[in-house]
Parts: structure tokens; sequence; C-alpha cells
């Protein structure tokens, strides 16, 4: 954990912006409930799932082994794609949605969140790259359903979240992001009240932030492998 906030605080000086400008989402998907509660005992509060079953059970264990206080103060947030038929798990359980691409998931979030609680936090995910393999909504409708989603009632869009094609050098890496970067300065000159722009991951998060990146989502270089890929190495 330490090792990866240093390595924020290191890009954002690198990019003149102070190191509370970049928020780190610890992606705990697939790792047990125990390296949740160590990370949340060394500080972190703010957990991404892909999963909505496997992160209901965790959040159910985490409240079991730290007490319904501390756990109340957790964040969940789904960066998955979402089904809809599980919008009102999720609606009901989460803080954050990473994944919105469709005005029908994202309308059916909005009628099945409480009108109670505090507006769910969701993001637009743009496939920025058109990769047939990812989810998302084409970079140049995201604008269309980002309007969309901000007049929802009890949803609060705070920006956008993409994962660009892979690439190893940071040059690359940075021209990759730079469209989601531009896209989001766009919608907030436009008037939409947006404040997260989350991209980066492990292996490109210092190029992620260099282009304005406020959220970064690790997962790798916090827990190490995923469970899943250690049981079938």
């Amino acid at each position: 954990m330490q090792a990866v906030s240093q390595r924020i605080a290191r890009a954002a000086a690198a990019a003149g912006r102070n190191r509370d400008s970049v928020r780190l989402l610890a992606v705990s998907k697939t790792h047990p409930v125990a390296l949740v509660e160590e990370a949340l005992r060394a500080g972190q509060g703010a957990f991404g799932e892909n999963y909505v079953q496997e992160a209901l059970e965790k959040m159910d264990a985490l409240t079991r082994l730290v007490g319904e206080a501390r756990a109340g103060d957790v964040e969940w947030h789904l960066i998955g794609p979402l089904q809809s038929n599980k919008t009102r798990l999720v609606a009901e359980r989460f803080d954050w949605v990473h994944t919105i691409s469709s005005v029908k998931v994202a309308r059916r979030l909005s009628e099945q969140r409480a009108p109670d609680r505090k507006p769910l936090s969701v993001l637009i995910q743009v496939n920025s790259s058109a990769e047939a393999t990812k989810s998302g909504v084409a970079l140049e409708d995201a604008s269309t359903l980002a309007r969309a989603v901000a007049q929802m009632a009890g949803l609060k869009l705070r920006g956008l979240m993409a994962i660009p094609e892979p690439a190893p050098e940071a040059s690359v890496q940075r021209a990759r992001f730079r469209p989601l970067r531009e896209l989001y300065e766009r919608l907030r000159a436009d008037g939409l009240d947006l404040d997260t722009l989350s991209l980066g991951m492990s292996d490109d998060l210092e190029a992620a932030i260099a282009e304005g990146s406020t959220m970064v989502r690790v997962g790798t270089a916090i827990f190490g492998a995923r469970r899943r890929e250690r049981d079938a190495a």
C-alpha cells in the first residue's frame, strides 16, 4: 500500500499536481476479505469489485470482521459490467458504479436507489479504443449519455472511466488517455459538475496521472496476483 501511495505522490509531483488530487481505489476483486481487512487497517477506505455477488459476500464478511460501524465507513465501487437484472442489488449496496454505458441501466439504478440515501455516484465508461472485447460507450456517444445520466434522480454523475488498450511506452499510454481527458474537460466546460476521471491501473498509473486522472484503480500492485491467476499458475 505504501509503495503505491509513493508512486502516486511521485507521479503527481512530476505533473505539478497535489498528491491529494488523485484518489486510490484498491481493486480487491477475487482477493479474500482478509486482504481487504488488512488494507482497511492500513488506511485504505475505497475498494473496487467486478462481480456483484462476490462483492456482497465480501461486504458482509468484512462487517463481521471489523464491526458494522467501521465497515460502514468503507466505500464500495462496482468496476465490472453491470447486467440489468443486478441493478437493484447494486443500487441498494454500492456507493459508486464505474461502468454506466446505457440509459437503460442508469435509469434502473435511478429508480431503485432509495430516496432516503445519498445519490449513487456513477461514471460513464468509455470504450475509447473501440475494442470489441471491452464494455463502454463509444467516445463520440459519451457526451449524449453523460447529459442524460446527469438529469436522473438518485444518481450523481461524477465523471468518466476508461480502460484504454495497454501499451508498454509511457508516451503511447498518455496518447491513449488524452482523448478521455479532453472529453472530460469539454463536459465540465459545458456545465456538467464533474470531479472524477478514473484512468490508470498498476502498469500505467504514472501516465494516467500525467494526463489528469483523479482516480487510479490498483489491484496487483497492492494485493499481488489475483487469486484465480495464482490458482492457475
